[in-house]
């Protein structure tokens, strides 16, 4: 099994294994994801998750990250009701701690935010995190989401005052499992991505370093990350995501994933 780590620990690569797996991801306190809702079965997180064996945890997570994929690619709303009956089914009692991972692993991977948008009867909708749109210029809005890589790309640039050096991109590229010239399950190969790809869509600016011998380069914000998010909601996203503390989230194959959200 590769590895697919997050931007400061190691992450497991969801590439080749055809079951669920885990990925080490940076935990989210009180971040985007909506938290599970008044409706969940009144069952503490902490006494299910030390009952519930890791492995059978682990299943039920990767099936509800896939159904929420499936739901964001198709646009459609879902419910706790729906969660409950079409992923937990006979495992209901493990909802509370299921959702609060799948939520935190669609954003923190994905890119996909999932918001609560009727309290009454708990529905949510799947959006992209950050107002970031890169998902929907790809191959016509299909294949897996990568805006959780280009948010991690802006983030680096953010932190190193506006100007990424290449070497810290990739440097934190490669603690997440994703090298220059190695094909990525989820988000391919990463040079043409962020030198191309995201290049051309206006979300990244690569060029040399001025005077530098030998040339070095950085990447900076595009035009299309101004006008689609601000440094002001990255740097708040930021301090609601904890750098400190560090999850294991199991993710569905990538073939599982692929098969569920109808893209290539």
């Amino acid at each position: 099994m590769s590895e697919l780590s997050k931007p400061k620990e190691d992450l497991q690569d969801p590439g080749e294994s055809q079951g669920p797996e885990e990925a080490q991801l940076l935990g989210a306190e009180g971040g985007e994801a909506a938290p599970p809702s008044a409706s969940s079965p009144p069952v503490s997180s902490s006494a299910t998750e030390e009952a519930l064996p890791q492995e059978a945890l682990n299943k039920m997570v990767a099936n509800m990250v896939k159904f929420l994929l499936r739901k964001y690619r198709t646009k459609e709303p879902t419910s706790d009701a729906e969660l409950l009956n079409e992923v937990l089914r006979d495992n209901q009692e493990h909802y509370p701690v299921v959702f609060r991972q799948a939520v935190e692993c669609v954003l923190l991977v994905f890119g996909v935010d999932v918001k609560e948008v009727d309290r009454r009867k708990h529905i949510y909708i799947m959006v992209p995190t950050l107002g970031l749109t890169c998902d929907a210029m790809q191959r016509g809005g299909q294949g897996l989401p990568k805006a959780g890589l280009l948010v991690v790309v802006l983030s680096v640039i953010l932190q190193n005052r506006d100007r990424g050096p290449e070497e810290e991109i990739w440097g934190a590229l490669n603690k997440m499992g994703v090298y220059v010239g190695r094909e990525h399950s989820i988000f391919g190969e990463p040079r043409e991505l962020l030198t191309q790809v995201w290049v051309r869509d206006g979300y990244l600016e690569y060029r040399q370093v001025p005077d530098s011998t030998p040339a070095r380069y950085e990447f900076l914000w595009g035009p299309r990350a101004f006008a689609e998010t601000s440094k002001e909601k990255f740097t708040e996203y930021l301090l609601k995501v904890n750098q400190r503390a560090f999850r294991s989230f199991p993710l569905p194959s990538a073939e599982d994933v692929r098969e569920e959200v109808g893209g290539p």
